[in-house]
């Protein structure tokens, strides 16, 4: 199977937490309908990504990193590759690669949540007010995964920081992000 045959099953199967995401769902799934690249870095103005929010076994505490060129924390997570076979390994390839935890992530296979937001910064011309389709959008599916806080972490070229927040005390915490932890919480 394909990753975009991947994404297309799995979104198309998911179950979405709330009104506001399943208008979500639908977004995405009619996106990689129109287009059989959706998931590389080249569809544009949208294409999806897939990300991680690590958290501590009892959900109290989530790994974040600084993200260098947002300057910003986020969860872990980018764009997908030619050897991802499917969403939830891109995923936790991605938070491997930015946490240097290796075999010590465990990944529920199952979206958490998904998030669209515009990346300034990811597109080939600048953004303007008027014109969406100059901005491009992350169509990001993220995942949760269980790790020990206690673990060696490895700092990876794309990360300015990374550490262990308490999920109730996180850096600048915007809407999104809230329901992402609120999420990874309620499903452990």
């Amino acid at each position: 199977m394909s990753l975009h045959a991947d994404a297309l099953a799995v979104l198309g199967g998911w179950a979405a937490p709330d009104d506001a995401q399943e208008v979500l769902r639908r977004r995405y799934v009619g996106h990689l309908v129109r287009h059989p690249d959706g998931l590389e870095r080249t569809c544009l103005p949208d294409h999806l990504t897939a990300s991680t929010l690590v958290t501590s076994p009892d959900g109290s505490r989530v790994l974040l990193t600084l993200h260098a060129r947002a300057g910003r924390w986020f969860q872990l997570g980018g764009h997908c590759e030619p050897v991802d076979t499917t969403l939830a390994g891109a995923a936790l390839r991605e938070a491997t690669e930015e946490s240097g935890l290796g075999s010590g992530l465990t990944l529920d296979p199952v979206p958490l949540q998904l998030s669209e937001h515009a990346v300034p910064f990811c597109g080939p011309r600048p953004a303007t007010d008027d014109d969406r389709a100059a901005t491009t959008h992350h169509l990001d599916v993220r995942f949760i995964a269980v790790a020990d806080p206690d673990a060696p972490l490895g700092i990876s070229d794309e990360s300015a920081d990374l550490r262990w927040w308490t999920a109730d005390d996180l850096p600048d915490p915007d809407p999104d992000m809230l329901h992402l932890v609120a999420l990874a919480r309620a499903r452990l």
